[in-house]
């Protein structure tokens, strides 16, 4: 293919596996567990039929890709690694970050992240829930939803233990549990109508912290 000069290329297409499992997770936000069928994936990702049972031959090597690709896309979303770091501020060289300097961080990296996914990226949280709710039922995708469940968990462990918690891993539990509820509530749940700015998530994430952090 001739590119004329100052022309842009279009972008490559995403691999086969990627199309799939984005497709899966978009038929499980749109339709529920039921509507996951290979031959709808296979029509919404607009693939020839069986190419889906090609990738993933049993329900249940469908659904781990989906719960691997999710676990993928929401590391850009949700983890905290590339956001501003607990320690980054009030933190000179060989001395522990002020308390109240510590909290701000991370109440501005969490709640960055949250309102990142609730204004961008819903549909991620319904196929979610929806895989959540499965794993229950399937051992074999509990494994790989815990598994994935840690790209999170563990960051959050080692933030809070770098802006001085006394007990990271109890402070964490606190902390994902505060997250995972407020995504619920604002995406399935009784506030669903209306996203909280990130002002008052920053707020809201602040108050939880302090009674964790601050001495």
């Amino acid at each position: 293919m001739n590119i004329r000069s100052g022309d842009t290329p279009a972008p490559a297409p995403a691999p086969r596996h990627e199309r799939i499992a984005d497709a899966a997770l978009n038929l499980l936000a749109e339709r529920g567990m039921r509507g996951l069928t290979h031959r709808a994936v296979d029509e919404a990702a607009g693939l020839p039929q069986g190419s889906t049972s090609n990738l993933a031959r049993t329900r249940a090597a469908l659904l781990e890709a989906a719960v691997r690709r999710l676990a993928e896309r929401e590391a850009a979303v949700l983890t905290p690694g590339g956001m501003p770091r607990a320690t980054a501020e009030g933190k000179g060289a060989g001395s522990a970050p002020r308390s109240g300097d510590a909290v701000a961080a991370v109440a501005g990296a969490l709640s960055l992240a949250l309102h990142r996914y609730l204004t961008r990226h819903r549909e991620l949280l319904i196929a979610r829930y929806e895989l959540a709710l499965e794993a229950t039922r399937r051992p074999e995708l509990r494994a790989v939803y815990d598994g994935a469940g840690r790209a999170f968990r563990e960051p959050v462990v080692a933030m809070l233990a770098a802006a001085g918690s006394a007990d990271p891993e109890r402070h964490a539990l606190s902390t994902v549990a505060w997250c995972d509820g407020v995504l619920f509530s604002c995406t399935a749940g009784q506030f669903h109508a209306a996203v909280p700015t990130r002002d008052a998530l920053r707020t809201s994430c602040t108050e939880l912290l302090d009674g964790m952090l601050r001495r």
